[in-house]
């Protein structure tokens, strides 16, 4: 990891079990209806604000369609005017000025191109990505948004590391919406003998 103040997070929501999407793509299994009364409220104003404090989105080819698709179904574009960056060596829609296409070396791109120029840079899927992004020691921090759901199959969260990574936990969290949210400092690639780095 670069020694600059920029921060590189992995956030997505999962199952339970794991799993970000169906087997086939899909998360209609998102809107869950569990309740947790002793957990906090996310009123729009906590979510406005957070989201103020992410300077740009990365994110795979299969996410940034599903995010299309979720605009084509009237349900809004999820990252704002923030500068989003889609890693793909495929021909897709710009639908915005704010979006960027990059296909090439992740490294390179995230040291030399996103930390220098954002603070706190958000990976937002899907898992081939995270995982690259784990093995290649860019990620700081890993948030994963835990939904109240099994769905028994599907995209795992990371796809395939080659060894254990280290992790810290700096933060829990539980929703009313019965989601919980965990943070964890990452402390090394895979394979690593567990150094802080």
């Amino acid at each position: 990891m670069t020694s600059t103040d920029s921060c590189v997070t992995i956030h997505m929501a999962a199952s339970l079990d794991g799993f970000i999407a169906r087997k086939d793509g899909s998360v209609d299994w998102l809107e869950t209806s569990d309740e947790f009364a002793d957990g906090d409220t996310m009123d729009p104003e906590f979510v406005e604000a957070f989201l103020k404090t992410i300077d740009c989105y990365v994110m795979g080819s299969r996410t940034y369609e599903t995010a299309l698709d979720f605009e084509a179904k009237g349900l809004g574009w999820s990252y704002g005017d923030k500068p989003t960056f889609v890693l793909t060596s495929r021909e897709l829609p710009r639908i915005r000025d704010t979006i960027e296409f990059y296909s090439g070396n992740l490294a390179q791109f995230v040291n030399e191109q996103l930390r220098p120029s954002f603070g706190s840079i958000w990976f937002v899927g899907g898992g081939a990505v995270a995982a690259e992004c784990v093995r290649l020691g860019l990620a700081n921090e890993v948030r994963y948004s835990i939904l109240p759901i099994l769905i028994g199959d599907g995209i795992p969260f990371f796809n395939k590391l080659d060894g254990d990574a280290p992790l810290h936990l700096k933060e829990v969290k539980a929703y009313q919406s019965g989601m919980v949210e965990l943070c964890y400092e990452v402390q090394g690639r895979p394979g690593e003998t567990g150094e802080t780095s």
